[in-house]
């Protein structure tokens, strides 16, 4: 019997040994409050300083772009939340495979007045290009287009969005959430081509639960979704989660330097995984797209996802059927059906993404037990059938 394997890394990855060193103290014997005059708030707020000097590094921005937010979904909702509130409702364009937390406050956001519109993807899961020059023409206000999607994987052409979008004055938005540590990230490039505001967090790689960024273009005018004492330059008040903003700085460093060599690690990986579900009969999503390096997402014809993961995860391997903050929903992913893909076939989806701690063996094994979990579904289902 082997120890469980954890293949699902785009929902929350295992916190470094080197993240947890540097944490320790602040959840110890350095408690400061970084807004506190005396020495221990001063200590804590050198902390938060180098912090916040680490992930403008890691994603090529200035240290004063960097606001400090508590994950991904606050830092979404404060850029669509924050940016419409200092605007007169107009049209707000965003992709049909946004997650929950940039489609569910559009959704707020269309009850205020604003006129969403989302924009329809091919069955590559990327942005398909007439219909967002039939939005720009509408002169859009807002616009948010996600690097790289949570359950596909796949990456959005966001340089090139955003050098279209310039000339209608649009602010352009890109949730990065999962590119940190897989993908190379420049905000003064994508800030050059037209993007505004990128988000970015931590504990999709390697770093704690309880802080993100919004990396922020400081020409934008946000109002604040938490008022109080005027932290983060008065975008986001609250006394400073120093521990988990410590974590955050080291996780950001350490996922720059790694880079490369991580990225193609995980490619590799990847191509074996998927050599093994092609074999199998597999049907893999976005397959034809330029994709995270990590992430592999799939179905097998007349298998319910959720019932195969649940076997899997018996069988001791972690796996997803879609994306995590969304796992309460039953419906077909809104991802697969914006590609396109029929829901009895999205209801099959199964997602596999890679990590830090994934192993060739990881996926050796991965594979037989999926050959015998598929063999076993398949053979109850014609027998059902009979």
């Amino acid at each position: 019997m082997f120890a469980p394997v954890y293949l699902d890394h785009n929902a929350t990855t295992p916190l470094l040994p080197e993240v947890l060193a540097v944490m320790l103290p602040w959840l110890q014997n350095q408690f400061g409050n970084p807004s506190s005059r005396h020495e221990y708030g001063r200590a804590a707020r050198r902390a938060v300083d180098v912090a916040r000097q680490q992930v403008a590094a890691a994603v090529g921005a200035h240290p004063t772009e960097v606001v400090f937010t508590s994950g991904g979904s606050e830092a979404n909702n404060l850029f669509l939340k924050g940016a419409a509130a200092c605007l007169r409702p107009g049209v707000l364009g965003i992709s049909a495979i946004e997650h929950p937390c940039v489609l569910k406050p559009a959704g707020q956001l269309a009850r205020q007045g604003w006129d969403v519109r989302q924009l329809p993807v091919d069955t590559g899961g990327r942005v398909e290009a007439a219909a967002f020059g039939d939005v720009l023409a509408q002169r859009p206000k807002l616009l948010s287009v996600m690097l790289a999607n949570n359950e596909t994987g796949a990456l959005q052409a966001v340089p090139a969005l955003a050098a279209q979008a310039k000339g209608c004055g649009a602010w352009f938005h890109s949730d990065a959430v999962q590119a940190l540590g897989k993908l190379p990230l420049s905000f003064r490039e994508l800030n050059a081509a037209g993007v505004h505001a990128l988000t970015v967090s931590a504990h999709k790689a390697g770093g704690p639960k309880g802080a993100a960024a919004l990396i922020l273009d400081k020409r934008v005018e946000l109002q604040p979704l938490i008022a109080g004492g005027g932290h983060e330059r008065g975008l986001r008040s609250g006394t400073e989660n120093v521990a988990a903003i410590v974590g955050f700085g080291q996780a950001a460093e350490l996922a720059a330097v790694n880079l490369a060599e991580t990225s193609a690690r995980l490619r590799k990986l990847r191509d074996n995984l998927e050599f093994g579900l092609t074999a199998l009969g597999a049907r893999i999503f976005a397959v034809d797209s330029e994709r995270l390096p990590n992430t592999s997402y799939f179905a097998f014809a007349e298998i319910d996802g959720e019932t195969l993961v649940g076997k899997l995860d018996r069988a001791g391997f972690a796996v997803a059927s879609g994306a995590a903050c969304s796992s309460a929903n039953p419906e077909p992913s809104h991802v697969l059906q914006a590609m396109g893909v029929a829901p009895e076939i999205a209801r099959g989806a199964v997602r596999v993404s890679l990590g830090s701690s994934t192993a060739a063996t990881d996926i050796e094994q991965f594979i037989n037990a999926l050959q015998a979990t598929v063999g076993s579904l398949q053979g109850l289902a014609a027998f059902n059938a009979a």
